[in-house]
């Protein structure tokens, strides 16, 4: 530091602007400290008076508890696995009863006969405690409170966090009114501290801004708080629609927000209307306790809205391995870990991941208790479903409406169709062939990119990378076997609920081959007679790649102006064995009604004649010329079956009205008894107008507006067990464990399902002791740059004790009994005048307090990385004010795209007015972080993050110089400065200081400005 300031720059290096917590501040106004200031700053430092060693009265929780959990519990903690000596020190009894070597730990007032201070005080390196080469050797103050905390007693408190929060009274402080102050004015009276005073207006203004709407007020905000005062811009700013658009930011970095997939292949992927409901919802003041509720399990809430079910894309944030190698049922479960340290960062404030292999060390979390929150998110769906605009869901609302009035008709109208239906069901379950799922022995795909997977009923999953070729063998009773089945099959886990990848699907070839046991080759089966319960109209399309008649003749080749071109066969189930690699088989209903399933048969030119051990192979190859399923039309679950009836076929009705009649009849689901119906109506010929009105209704489905991932619950028939994992691997199941919470926190609500909804209504639980708490010091770090808990993700015992555990408490029960208002906590926060305090330090208070813990100055940091680009922009005039939408991609240079491993060919930067939209909408790829963003310490959304770090470096400087969004807001606020500057340049620099800064130049300012522009 001596170095820096005699070269006479007026600043501190990084480590020493890092060591006195004094960041780049885009934030506050004051001025910057010149030498002198430097230097005492220094000087206070060297020569400010040591800390008491030891309290006169010593706190446990204050005092011991952070010492034990640094030094101690790690190896004499809770987890009996782990735990050395068989000593204990976590809980009084264990500790004062000693461990293995039979002298208790502690003797109650006496230290010199306690073995933990023998221990830490010994100078044996085989008895000094804790282990030199194992953790840090304890300071003598430590070694002071230790002695003095066994003096006077040697209590033990419970964890602070752990318990449920209740309201102390504000102590009273003359003068004070305000709760917060209150809290703040008394705890600095005992530290001998006198608070800051109250901030000048303009750096009020611009503070209250940048907070709360992450935006800079311009010259006529300014005028506006000075007219209407500090309470109605707060009002007016929590009204804005730009609140929720600075406020969403904390939760997308807890919910790892991102448009695309992540690891190697991160395509995209629609979750910006999850982004935008987050918007809406702190726009709306949705109360906390339901914005938890909502993204945890609103699908299983009464009739739940569209939004409820796009609100549970909160856990599907979670990355999505799409390479070829990987086994889809161990990066599920990397997704399942994912979420439970989402939850427990986000809502817990608690380091849940630490219990996925071994019992916690130091929190009252055991692995056991570990995956009974795991369970209660593993019987889920990995869904998709489609997002309409509000009009066209009040349309198709309307059709369903239309439709089942249509219906209903059919009811009135056929008084006996009740009768009907039974007689033809009757008739149609005889009709029925009795069909053998094949057990398959092997799986693959044509790229062994698809790993499929077999399930207990027969189908086969495909949520691998997509591949054009499937590949299925087995070793089947294939004796006078006469014809297969192949069902395109609905699963949850597939978008829209499948069958397709990506909406519709295609199949271009089946393909059957038989191998007997002492042959070296396959044998290829001629197939005959393709059926379906439904294919599309036929139509002939070009084939792809054709030469053009200009590109024959460049080439001197005769092309006859009258040669059609040569075409392709798309929809009969017959394109499946033509032998036509481009013809295929399309069962496309339509909107909506595509996402069903559908079944083809074909009969072999005569009943197999084969021995046992004979072999069956069956090829699929998906329609498309693309590799890959390149065109959207990857089937993505399928049943293959055998039988041996004379002459099979499909049944001439839907496939789902067939496999609800083969279901018991009291195993069917509404749905099921829906398709029954539908396919009875198009039987009955008198019907048909009907039905043709009914089709045209189906036709007129308004298109989605994009998709979005969420969670699905699956039926009683398909739970998925949870097991403990030994040692936290995936594929290393103990026992079963049922969902079940933490012993040491409040109760499980007695009324409470035990599914994801009772989950979140245990969160919110008014016992909880740690949902509320960790909400409002979110709240609280968004304002003051540090939460009243140092550690928004931890607060268990290895957490920094708070300074503030009073406020902290009456800020959380407070924020339940206003309706679990964020609006109402952050207005409660910046009304007090601990907010309203100026930021400028004396050298001493830095000295004595450098994170501003004692909250004895107003908060000073630099703004978030989004914030850093909104300032520019809007300084300059450019920026886009427009709510929602999908991502706008930025402007990234041209090498960092192509150093991307999967080159993303849909990067083309956002140009108009779009490409100045605020930040929080800013396209953002895992795997290419934004260069500007990642340069101002933004997270790239791979897993949760409760905490931003606030980084020095030159790369941030350089970014603000030469990335091209900045650059042209810096010539937009030139052109700006010259059109409404005034005639010279001493007003125009006046002026452009005003809307970068928000507040006028010093004269010394202006002369050093009107200088560098002279120069």
């Amino acid at each position: 530091m001596t170095y820096w300031l005699r070269r006479g720059t007026g600043a501190l290096p990084e480590c020493a602007m890092q060591m006195l917590a004094l960041p780049v501040s885009l934030r506050a106004s004051g001025p910057v400290f010149n030498r002198a200031q430097w230097a005492a700053v220094i000087v206070a430092i060297a020569t400010a008076p040591a800390a008491a060693a030891v309290p006169a009265q010593v706190n446990f929780t204050k005092h011991v508890a952070p010492i034990l959990a640094e030094h101690c519990t790690h190896c004499h903690g809770r987890d009996a696995e782990t735990r050395k000596g068989g000593l204990r020190l976590d809980l009084r009894d264990p500790a004062l009863a000693g461990g293995d070597s039979g002298q208790p730990a502690i003797v109650v007032g006496k230290p010199a006969e306690s073995e933990m201070v023998r221990r830490i005080h010994s100078t044996d390196h085989e008895e000094i405690m804790p282990p030199p080469h194992e953790n840090k050797p304890l300071t003598p103050e430590k070694m002071a409170i230790l002695e003095a905390w066994i003096t006077q007693g040697a209590e033990y408190a419970g964890h602070w966090a752990f318990e449920q929060p209740k309201k102390p009274a504000p102590p009273r402080v003359e003068g004070v009114t305000q709760a917060i102050d209150a809290f703040v004015r008394a705890n600095l009276a005992t530290e001998n501290l006198a608070p800051a005073p109250r901030a000048d207006d303009a750096t009020l203004c611009r503070r209250l801004y940048l907070d709360i709407i992450g935006l800079p007020p311009s010259p006529a905000d300014l005028e506006a708080f000075a007219r209407d005062g500090y309470e109605k811009t707060v009002d007016r700013l929590l009204a804005s629609e730009r609140y929720g658009e600075k406020w969403a930011r904390p939760w997308l970095d807890l919910a790892r927000y991102s448009d695309t997939n992540g690891y190697e292949k991160d395509l995209k992927r629609d979750m910006w209307t999850w982004r935008d409901w987050v918007i809406t919802a702190l726009n709306r003041d949705m109360p906390y306790d339901q914005f938890v509720v909502e993204q945890l399990a609103g699908d299983l809430l009464p009739n739940p809205t569209q939004e409820q079910i796009i609100a549970t894309g909160f856990l599907r944030n979670s990355m999505l391995n799409e390479e070829g190698a990987i086994i889809a049922e161990e990066f599920r479960m990397v997704e399942m870990f994912d979420r439970v340290d989402c939850i427990g960062k986000a809502v817990m404030g608690l380091t849940t991941g630490c219990a996925q292999c071994h019992n916690h060390k130091f929190d009252p979390l055991s692995q056991e208790e570990y995956f009974g929150i795991f369970a209660f998110f593993n019987d889920t769906h990995e869904a998709q479903s489609p997002v309409y605009t509000s009009a066209d869901l009040q349309k198709l609302a309307e059709i369903r409406t239309r439709i089942g009035e249509a219906e209903e008709r059919i009811r009135i109208e056929r008084p006996r169709w009740q009768d009907e239906l039974a007689a033809w069901e009757k008739q149609v379950a005889a009709g029925l062939v009795p069909w053998t799922p094949v057990e398959m022995e092997e799986m693959s795909s044509g790229g062994l990119l698809c790993h499929p997977t077999q399930r207990a009923d027969g189908s086969i999953l495909m949520i691998g990378h997509r591949d054009s070729t499937i590949i299925f063998e087995a070793e089947p009773d294939v004796q006078g076997a006469t014809g297969l089945r192949l069902e395109a099959l609905t699963d949850r886990d597939l978008p829209m609920g499948g069958p397709g990848r990506d909406g519709s699907w295609g199949l271009s070839t089946l393909d059957v081959q038989v191998k007997k046991p002492d042959a070296e080759k396959w044998e290829k089966l001629t197939l005959v007679n393709a059926t379906a319960d439904f294919s599309q109209p036929e139509q002939k399309v070009p084939l792809p790649d054709q030469p053009k008649k200009e590109d024959a003749k460049k080439d001197g080749k005769d092309a006859k102006q009258d040669e059609p071109p040569k075409m392709a066969s798309i929809g009969p189930v017959a394109n499946l064995i033509d032998g036509d690699a481009h013809s295929s088989w399309r069962a496309d209903r339509g909107p909506l009604l595509r996402n069903q399933p559908s079944s083809a048969v074909v009969q072999f030119e005569k009943p197999l004649e084969l021995p046992a051990g004979t072999k069956l192979k069956v090829t699929i190859t998906m329609a498309g010329t693309k590799p890959h399923g390149g065109d959207g039309t990857m089937l993505g679950c399928c049943r293959v079956s055998l039988t041996k009836s004379p002459t099979p076929a499909a049944p001439p009705i839907d496939h789902a009205a067939m496999l609800a009649i083969a279901k018991p009849a009291e195993k069917r689901t509404a749905a099921d008894t829906a398709a029954i119906f539908a396919a009875w109506r198009m039987t009955v010929p008198e019907l048909k107008p009907i039905n043709e009105e009914i089709a045209g209704l189906w036709n007129s489905v308004p298109k989605p507006q994009t998709s979005v991932l969420h969670l699905a619950t699956r039926s009683a028939d398909e739970r998925r067990p949870t097991h403990r994992l030994d040692r936290g691997v995936w594929n290393a199941p103990k026992e079963i464990v049922e969902p079940h919470v933490p012993a040491t926190l409040n109760p499980f609500p007695a009324d409470a399902p035990k599914n994801r909804l009772g989950f979140a209504k245990w969160l919110i639980d008014p016992r909880s002791p740690l949902t509320a708490r960790v909400a409002v010091n979110r709240i609280w770090q968004g304002l003051f740059g540090l939460g009243l808990a140092e550690t928004p993700d931890d607060f268990g015992a290895r957490a920094p004790v708070p300074e503030y555990i009073d406020l902290l408490d009456w800020l959380a029960v407070d924020f339940m009994e206003r309706g679990w208002s964020q609006k109402q906590a952050i207005r409660q926060i910046v009304m007090s005048e601990t907010y309203r305090q100026s930021s400028n330090a004396t050298p001493e208070s830095l000295a004595r307090d450098p994170q501003n813990r004692l909250l004895a100055r107003g908060p000073r940091f630099r703004v978030d990385a989004e914030v850093v680009r909104d300032v520019a922009l809007a300084a300059s005039g450019l920026i886009t004010h427009q709510l929602g939408g999908p991502g706008v991609i930025p402007p990234v240079p041209q090498n960092v795209l192509d150093y991307n491993y999967t080159y993303p060919g849909y990067w083309t930067a956002a140009t108009g007015p779009q490409r100045y939209r605020r930040a929080v909408y800013v396209f953002r790829k895992r795997s290419m972080p934004d260069p500007v963003l990642a340069n101002f310490d933004a997270p790239n959304g791979d897993v949760s993050c409760a905490r931003r770090v606030r980084s020095n470096t030159p790369r941030a400087a350089l970014t603000g110089l030469n990335e091209p969004v900045f650059v042209e807001a810096a010539q937009a606020l030139a052109l700006r400065t010259l059109k409404e500057g005034g005639p010279d340049d001493a007003s125009r620099v006046d002026h452009a200081f005003l809307l970068c800064t928000s507040r006028r130049p010093s004269e010394a300012e202006k002369r050093e400005l009107l200088s560098f522009l002279e120069t």
